[in-house]
C-alpha cells in the first residue's frame, strides 16, 4: 500500500483474483489493493460498502460497469492516461500506444506503461484491458501479476496472449 494514503475507511472482500481491499476518504475511494485484506478496524463508510458490493458484483458476472465516486491523485499525464482506461468497455481491449495517441503524445507509449502501473483503482478503472500493440499481455501490477491480469480478461471474454 502506498506509505502516505490518507483515508478514512476500509473494507475488503475476497474475490477470484484475491482478496481486494477499498479504501476512501471523504466518501470517494483513493486506492484499491489486491492481495491483502483491509483490517476491519480501520472504519466504515457507505462507499466502501458500495464499491464492495460492485465488485462482488463484477466477479458474479452481474456487473459489467462501475458506479463509483472514485479520486485519484496523479500527474496531469497520470490522470490523461487514467481517464482514457476508464472509457475502455468492458469486454474491450486498448493499448498503450492507442492511449499515447489519444492523449496527444504518440511517442509516450512506454510513459502510459509506467502511468497505467501507477493505477490506483485497479478493476474500477480496467487497467487489465490495455495490452501491447501485438494483442499480448505485457505486465500486469495487480494481484499475482499477469495471471491475475489473464483471470480478468478471460472473465471478460477477452482472449490474451502472452
Amino acid at each position: 500500500m502506498h506509505e502516505n494514503l490518507d483515508f478514512d475507511a476500509a473494507g475488503s472482500i475476497d474475490s477470484p483474483v484475491g482478496p481486494i481491499s477499498v479504501y476512501a476518504k471523504n466518501d470517494e475511494i483513493i486506492y484499491l489493493r489486491m492481495t491483502q485484506p483491509a483490517q476491519p478496524e480501520l472504519g466504515a463508510s457507505p462507499v466502501v460498502s458500495l464499491a464492495l458490493s460492485q465488485l462482488a458484483e463484477y466477479f458474479a458476472g452481474e456487473r459489467k460497469n462501475f458506479d463509483i465516486p472514485v479520486r485519484a491523485h496523479g500527474t496531469e499525464f497520470q490522470l490523461a492516461v487514467w481517464q482514457q482506461i476508464a472509457a475502455v468497455p468492458f469486454g474491450q481491449t486498448i493499448s498503450y500506444a492507442d492511449i499515447a495517441r489519444k492523449i496527444g503524445k504518440p511517442l509516450a507509449a512506454r510513459a502510459v506503461g509506467g502511468a497505467v502501473g501507477a493505477n490506483p483503482h485497479a478493476i474500477i478503472v480496467p487497467c487489465h484491458r490495455v495490452m501491447g500493440a501485438s494483442g499480448r499481455i505485457t505486465g500486469f501490477s495487480g494481484g499475482e501479476g499477469i495471471p491475475t491480469k489473464r483471470w480478468l480478461l478471460s472473465h471478460e471474454s477477452i482472449e490474451s496472449r502472452d
